[in-house]
């Protein structure tokens, strides 16, 4: 199993693209793309491929982060012994430091994840 997180400058991310452009071959591991970067949010694309969290493993992350199924299926899992089964259009907010574990994924699985860090400041989208 491959875990593999592309790294780009934030100057040079790409200000256009194809969500479904470069998946990857299938090959067991995860592939991350961030898209768009800044000091308190980051929008990544996370392709897997019939993969999960090593045994044993959580994540444990200083931000919260919303999630999405764009294709295929996947199964988290978290701290409190409960269990998330994610299709395409289902999406979570994970709250910063709320273990949680990948169970499982389908072949091809594409996920849209946004981390957001909290400042003293309030940002609003409107």
């Amino acid at each position: 199993m491959t875990f593999e997180r592309e790294t780009r400058s934030a100057t040079l991310l790409q200000s256009t693209g194809n969500l479904f452009a470069d998946l990857g071959a299938p090959e067991g591991g995860e592939k991350f793309l961030p898209l768009l970067q800044t000091d308190t949010t980051c929008v990544e694309r996370i392709v897997s491929h019939g993969s999960a969290s090593p045994p044993g493993f959580w994540y444990d992350q200083p931000d919260d982060e919303w999630v999405m199924v764009v294709t295929g299926s996947a199964e988290l899992a978290f701290d409190d012994d409960s269990r998330m089964s994610m299709r395409p259009g289902d999406w979570v907010t994970i709250p910063a430091h709320c273990r949680h574990r990948v169970e499982s994924t389908a072949p091809d699985t594409v996920w849209l994840a946004v981390h957001v860090r909290h400042l003293p400041a309030t940002v609003s989208c409107a």
